[in-house]
C-alpha cells in the first residue's frame, strides 16, 4: 500500500463521515421542529410558587416513574434544570428551560408557560443578552 492508497481511504472515510454527520443534523432538527410545535400547542400560563431549583440528574429527583422512563437515555446520565415549585395546592418538580431556570425567582410566586412538566418561558423574562449584563454587574459588585 502506498501514501496516495491511505490518503484515499481517509478521504473517503472523512467524506462518510462528514455526510452522515449532516443528514443526521437534518433529521434532529427535523424532529425538534416537530417537538416545538407541539409544546407551542400546549403550553399553558399557571402562577407557580418557586421553592428550589437545582441541578442534578433525572434519576435522583422525584419525577414520576413515567417521565424518567420516556425520557432518552442521554438526559437520564446529564444534569437537568429542575424547579420545586407549588401549583395551587399541589407541589410537583418540573423540568426546565436552561434560560428560564436561570431567571426564576426563588420563593416567589412567578407566572410560567408551562407544557406538561416542562416550565417553556415566563412571560416578562429577560433577553440573553441582559441576563449577561446583569451576571457581569453582579460579578463587579
Amino acid at each position: 500500500m502506498g501514501t496516495l492508497d491511505i490518503i484515499l481511504i481517509v478521504f473517503v472515510v472523512v467524506v462518510a463521515a462528514v455526510a452522515g454527520l449532516y443528514f443526521l443534523n437534518r433529521w434532529a432538527y427535523k424532529r425538534m421542529g416537530e417537538q416545538q410545535s407541539i409544546i407551542d400547542r400546549t403550553k399553558q400560563v399557571a402562577s407557580i410558587y418557586v421553592i428550589d431549583k437545582a441541578k442534578m440528574k433525572a434519576a435522583q429527583s422525584n419525577l414520576p416513574k413515567v417521565v424518567l422512563g420516556q425520557l432518552p437515555r442521554m438526559y437520564r446520565f446529564i444534569k437537568l434544570p429542575l424547579v420545586k415549585a407549588k401549583i395551587g395546592p399541589q407541589v410537583a418538580t418540573l423540568m426546565c428551560d436552561k434560560e428560564v431556570w436561570r431567571a426564576l425567582p426563588l420563593k416567589k410566586t412567578v407566572k410560567v408557560e408551562m407544557a406538561g412538566l416542562y416550565i417553556v418561558s415566563m412571560p416578562g423574562m429577560k433577553s440573553k443578552k441582559e441576563m449577561k449584563e446583569q451576571r457581569k454587574n453582579k460579578a463587579k459588585a
